[in-house]
């Protein structure tokens, strides 16, 4: 085998790879395909509660939820309105120590 056939092979499988991640990159653009940006639940915030326990707020589809998280459960302890439908003046500004 000379140098042209062995390249032949090598030239299509990059082309080939490159049509692939051209398409999935023109998907992404046109929004047929969700980035990270896109996420329908976004953590609001999080505090320790030392060990490995946690309670975080998380919003999803403009409700806010409060969750208890340990390495084996996840708990709802409450349900929060939009953060739009608190008047400024109650909205905790500062995290707790």
């Amino acid at each position: 085998m000379n140098a042209p056939e062995v390249l032949q092979p090598i030239l299509a499988l990059l082309f080939i790879l490159a049509l692939i991640l051209g398409g999935a990159w023109l998907a992404r653009r046109a929004g047929l395909i969700r980035g990270r940006s896109q996420q329908d639940i976004k953590v609001v915030s999080s505090y320790s509660l030392g060990g490995r326990g946690f309670i975080t707020i998380v919003e999803v589809e403009n409700t806010r939820l409060v969750l208890g998280v340990t390495p084996q459960n996840i708990s709802l302890l409450h349900t929060l309105p939009p953060a739009s439908a608190v008047p400024p003046e109650t909205r905790v500004t500062q995290d707790l120590p």
